[in-house]
């Protein structure tokens, strides 16, 4: 699975572990990402996207259509 959400763009980062002897170790930062169904009215239909958690709020805020609306504005297909 990708971790990148379809609405924010937000995708891992890198950087390291660092031991108690202060060896480093690449690690992964990966944003919390949840696959959300939701009921697109206009469409007639659910489409199920994949998005992080901070994404969901905006969703709950700004609401489906214009969330979509987003999505595809920045190319992503839903």
């Amino acid at each position: 699975m990708s971790a990148h959400c379809q609405l924010t763009g937000a995708e891992p980062g890198f950087g390291n572990n660092i031991s108690h002897s202060h060896r480093r170790t690449s690690r992964r930062f990966d944003p919390n990402i949840q696959h959300k169904r939701y009921w697109l009215p206009s469409e007639g239909r659910n489409v199920r996207l994949t998005l992080s958690t901070k994404a969901i709020k905006t969703v709950d805020a700004i609401g489906i259509e214009a969330a979509v609306a987003r999505i595809r504005a920045r190319g992503v297909k839903v």
